[in-house]
């Protein structure tokens, strides 16, 4: 039995080089001689044998050329032994032509050293390539058992990937073939390996004739369609899929297996990222105070990652959740040393506290994405919701205004538009105010006999729908449901929801504060909606479950509030374009900035006292289209119409 441990010792592999080039000189002669043995013993055999020997000796040395693991003979192996043999003929031709050995003769004749080259060359790459194939066929029948896979991606990549399996022989993995999008390679072969195109067609091929049980994604620029595709396809044929880490992430430390992931449904529900290069976001940021609100949020958090990278003076991370600012401000240090990073535990509800933050750090633009999100947990809690949604916008905006903040950017949620729920109409209302508020100080200002000028806060609204990832999200219950073998729960079977990846989000953030004049709400192109039924169904598969057999869908009715489709613009809304075709203003109605204000103290007094219904009632009348779903607030809308 051979030890896949061992490797042949340079100094064997430097002793059977030199042999072949004794053995190689005297083949080189015979055959130039027509195998004329007297002819052959008249030359000086000895000294030609050896003179050979110690030029490959020399030049051995020189090259390294014994140095190479034998079994993994590569091309650049083939390039310095050929390199070998060619030196090698120049120094016997030198040696020749000087007439150092026998004056009177050609010890080595022109014909001699051109044959030998051939045949000293042939003989070193011959012996190598049978001790490396001979692995191969050792290895590939004690491979038998190993899980048999395809790599997607015939470039470099997917290359890095075949060689570092193939390499490590603690890997349960053979690869046994390629796959590549397109039939430009589709029937050809690389590095011996069948290419095979990525349709469904190859793909039952695979599984029947290659018997393959895995299929490694080694392209890191995936469309997310095509791997929507290639995922749908192999769970249907029992194919699992897992992706690579990026090769320069594990290049200098060897392949393992734990540079394979699974694919997450989070890779299949992103969409091809919009592109968003506006160098007015880093001319705005650059040098300033930035202040971000629920900033240990999932939002908030990504949202301070991406201002680091914009060169502020500094950045105030605000939150009232204690332990996740903590490891925020440690993150934040390793990726921003230099950066001034202040953690402030506040309540944006607390108008002193907030009042003290602008006081000693005075940022220049706010991003508030603090609030209150979940929309079964706000119907049972409207008062809370009012405080911290409408409140703490309120308050932090009015304190913003009185330190002459520069930009005020809201996030809001596609939930606003024609609410069914508490925490919709919430974030209605603060839309509602921060824009009012906008229009009033702007009008206020032009009376000041400032026309023409910007007033000194402007405020932002971005809108967009749900985040993957994000705490409290379906994806992380759904896989909770799994680890505990189901079952999963769906509240209703065609509910559907727009999904986009927290960069995403927080890139048009940063994008609608740069863009940004003053009393816009900024919406996205959100793509198509997901059916979280057909979510479930799909995670179910790809842990290797079937629905409905090994893990039951139960759909336990639309919770209180929630809506089956949400909107990104309200019926009576339009847009207007901006710069990029996928980037939307909302025209939205405008309100009167006192009745607003009035309306809202009326809001936040009922809040104060904790009632329920008045409260809702309160947010109904502020919000005409807030009309409520599977809520005991029904009762308010039926009211309104009798009255």
């Amino acid at each position: 039995m051979i030890k896949k441990s061992w490797i042949t010792p340079s100094w064997l592999i430097l002793l059977l080089d030199l042999g072949c080039a004794g053995i190689a000189i005297c083949l080189a002669l015979l055959l130039r001689l027509n195998f004329d043995l007297d002819a052959f013993r008249q030359y000086p055999l000895a000294t030609i044998v050896w003179v050979a020997i110690g030029v490959t000796l020399l030049l051995s040395l020189l090259f390294r050329t014994y140095t190479g693991i034998v079994r993994y003979t590569s091309v650049a192996d083939i390039g310095r032994i050929s390199c070998l043999g060619a030196f090698c003929a120049v120094l016997y031709y030198y040696i020749d032509s000087s007439r150092i050995l026998a004056p009177n003769r050609d010890v080595f004749p022109l014909s001699v050293i051109v044959i030998n080259f051939f045949i000293s060359t042939v003989i070193w790459l011959s012996y190598r390539l049978v001790v490396k194939w001979f692995f191969r066929f050792y290895w590939r029948k004690s491979n038998e058992n190993k899980i048999r896979a395809a790599i997607y991606n015939t470039g470099h990549c997917g290359l890095m990937v075949r060689k570092g399996i193939a390499e490590d022989r603690n890997v349960d993995i053979r690869v046994v073939a390629f796959l590549e999008n397109g039939w430009a390679l589709a029937g050809k072969r690389l590095e011996g390996l069948p290419i095979y195109s990525a349709c469904t067609a190859s793909l039952q091929r695979l599984a029947k004739q290659e018997r393959v049980k895995l299929l490694i994604i080694a392209d890191e620029q995936i469309e997310p369609a095509l791997l929507n595709e290639l995922v749908d396809q192999c769970v249907a044929l029992n194919i699992r899929v897992q992706k690579v880490l990026p090769v320069d992430k594990w290049i200098n430390t060897g392949w393992n297996n734990n540079q394979l992931k699974d694919v997450n449904i989070e890779d299949l529900l992103e969409r091809s990222v919009i592109e968003i290069q506006n160098k007015q976001i880093s001319r705005e940021l650059e040098g300033k105070s930035v202040l971000v609100t629920g900033a240990a949020g999932s939002i908030g958090s990504e949202l301070v990652r991406q201002l680091v990278k914009q060169n502020p003076g500094a950045v105030i991370i605000c939150d009232k959740a204690e332990s996740p600012l903590y490891e925020l401000e440690l993150e934040l240090s390793d990726i921003a040393p230099d950066l001034p990073v202040v953690p402030f535990i506040g309540n944006v509800c607390d108008r002193n506290r907030m009042q003290q933050l602008f006081e000693i750090y005075n940022p220049s633009i706010v991003y508030h994405a603090a609030a209150y999100k979940h929309v079964p947990m706000m119907e049972k809690n409207p008062s809370i919701a009012v405080l911290n949604n409408v409140m703490g916008t309120k308050v932090l905006a009015e304190i913003a205004v009185q330190f002459d903040v520069e930009k005020f950017v809201m996030v809001s949620t596609d939930k606003a538009v024609n609410p069914t729920n508490v925490m919709g109409a919430s974030k209605r209302i603060a839309e509602i105010f921060t824009q009012s508020y906008n229009h009033y100080l702007h009008d206020r200002f032009q009376k000041m006999g400032n026309v023409g000028e910007v007033p000194p806060t402007r405020f932002i609204t971005t809108r967009f729908g749900n985040v993957l990832g994000s705490n409290g999200s379906v994806i992380p219950r759904f896989k909770k449901q799994l680890e505990h073998g189901g079952p999963l729960t769906v509240t209703h079977p065609d509910i559907t929801r727009y999904f986009m990846t927290i960069p995403e989000a927080c890139q048009l953030v940063l994008e609608a504060g740069a863009m940004g004049h003053g009393g816009e709400i900024f919406v996205f192109d959100m793509g198509m909606p997901v059916k979280i039924s057909d979510l479930a169904k799909k995670m179910i598969r790809m842990s290797g479950k079937e629905p409905g057999k090994d893990i039951q869908i139960i759909y336990s009715g639309l919770r209180p509030g929630e809506k089956l489709y949400e909107e990104l613009l309200n019926t009576a809304e339009n847009t207007m374009p901006t710069y990029h075709e996928k980037i939307l203003i909302a025209r939205v109605r405008e309100y009167d900035f006192m009745e607003v204000e009035e309306s809202i103290k009326q809001l936040i007094n009922s809040a104060h006292k904790h009632y329920i219904t008045p409260t809702v009632a309160l947010m109904k009348k502020l919000v005409p289209e807030f009309i409520s779903k599977n809520s005991a607030y029904e009762q308010l809308d039926k009211d309104k119409i009798k009255i």
